[in-house]
């Protein structure tokens, strides 16, 4: 933002992330920003996303498309969740409780859309 002169005004106004989004980031309050947002970041200084996180994004899954605020917020809600996690009587190591994570949330989605297309249930709006 610095080289380019921007600020974290014009920056949530051309990407669409809020203000107190880029605040949070750029603050470090935010500890795992959204992927979404960060795409929008990293679009608009037309930059990989692993540019900004240090991390191999591929296996990050992304929101659907279809998702719902409360989807979005019960699925954050269930991996905050602070429980040890076990596997035969042994501690998960934090490295591989985020791979769990992953996994757990390709799961989800896939078991959310699955639902939705079964029961027929829309987005708002169809």
């Amino acid at each position: 933002m610095e080289s380019n002169g921007i600020s974290k005004y014009r920056l949530a106004k051309e990407t669409g992330v809020s203000y107190t989004g880029i605040s949070k980031i750029l603050s470090g309050q935010t500890l795992h920003p959204q992927v979404d947002s960060l795409k929008l970041i990293a679009d608009y200084f037309n930059k990989p996303l692993n540019y900004f996180t240090d991390e191999d994004t591929t296996e990050i899954t992304e929101t659907p498309d279809w998702a719902t605020n409360k989807d979005k917020r019960y699925f954050k809600k269930l991996l905050e969740e602070d429980e040890p996690i076990m596997f035969d009587g042994v501690p998960v190591s934090e490295e591989d409780k985020e791979k769990i994570k992953r996994v757990m949330e390709a799961m989800f989605w896939d078991a959310k859309e699955k639902n939705k297309i079964t029961y027929g249930r829309k987005k708002k709006g169809d």
